[in-house]
């Protein structure tokens, strides 16, 4: 009997040791698996606009609303404070120029200085990233990103003035409605910008106009109204401005002085509505999150136009500011 067991058992261990899906652990003694299995990469699932890097181990470590705090901080200063700035600047300019703040070469102007604001300063951020990191690779994309946003904000910096105009000398509005119409009107313009604009720079790798990224760019637009609404109370004209103290733009001021004022003012704004997204909404449901992935089988996964996109939305994603 025990020579048959003992029998039995080296029949057992030549048949374990002839498979080729197992192998034998001599510490243990337990089986494990040597199959090899198809391979595992991530694929990006839900892209928001901004938020289009493959959220990896290393970044879904940090805590969310850190993350946000500081990609949010980075927007403020490669894109936002530069717009305030350079719309300040250009009216300067033009009001050198004898141009009054009714006029059409006026309000033009100004949306030029918005545009160019933003274009510096995304530009200056791309080219800092690029040499710290010291290679150049997708710094054309992250340009013609910088490009894009520079267009949009164009359509709502040559809206600001009209709009301000409009509801505060002719329907005599307050302050504070002032604030919420102008903001409401250039936050549109704003998005009507980014989704026009998209399929201009699409040939640069900027992702097209789709519904895949329509919300990102309607909270990145309310985030944008919140700044141009804010930037209001640069305005002295108003009798009940209450941001006066902290943000009017008074005529002893020095021009430099008017402009980080101007800075400051979409800044504030921004960082205020921003702030509310960052603190209400779930994770990958904001425009500044990274994109969603999962593990996915590569054999299932061709690389095909995904593949490619996913490339094109993590350089887009990183000139954002957003790494």
């Amino acid at each position: 009997g025990s020579s048959l067991r003992a029998h039995e058992a080296q029949a057992m261990n030549a048949a374990l040791r002839r498979s080729p899906f197992t192998t034998f652990a001599a510490r243990t003694g337990s089986l494990a698996r040597t199959t090899a299995l198809p391979a595992v990469s991530h694929v990006v699932l839900s892209r928001h606009n901004l938020s289009t890097t493959a959220d990896t181990p290393a970044a879904s470590a940090e805590p969310l609303q850190f993350s946000r705090l500081r990609k949010t901080g980075e927007v403020i200063v490669s894109k936002i404070f530069p717009a305030g700035f350079g719309w300040q600047a250009a009216s300067v300019v033009a009001g050198d120029m004898g141009y009054a703040a009714d006029a059409t070469n006026f309000f033009l102007m100004t949306g030029a200085g918005d545009a160019a604001g933003v274009l510096i300063g995304q530009s200056v951020f791309a080219l800092a990233k690029a040499a710290s990191a010291g290679k150049s690779e997708g710094l054309g994309t992250d340009i013609a990103t910088g490009a894009w946003l520079a267009s949009a904000a164009f359509c709502s910096g040559t809206a600001w003035q009209p709009a301000v105009n409009y509801l505060h000398e002719v329907l005599n509005l307050p302050f504070g409605a002032t604030v919420a119409g102008t903001g409401v009107i250039t936050g549109v313009c704003f998005f009507a910008g980014l989704r026009v604009f998209r399929s201009v720079y699409s040939p640069f790798g900027l992702a097209p106009a789709d519904n895949s990224n329509i919300a990102a760019d309607a909270f990145l637009s309310a985030a944008i109204g919140g700044a141009t609404g804010t930037f209001v109370g640069c305005d002295i004209t108003f009798a009940d401005n209450v941001l006066r103290p902290f943000l009017g733009v008074e005529e002893s001021m020095t021009n430099l002085e008017g402009c980080v004022k101007a800075g400051m003012a979409t800044s504030a704004g921004f960082m205020a509505v921003q702030s509310a997204q960052n603190l209400l909404m779930p994770r990958y449901y904001n425009w500044i999150d990274d994109a969603k992935v999962e593990e996915t089988k590569a054999a299932e996964v061709p690389k095909s136009d995904d593949a490619r996109q996913a490339s094109s939305d993590q350089r887009y994603h990183n000139d954002m500011g957003l790494p």
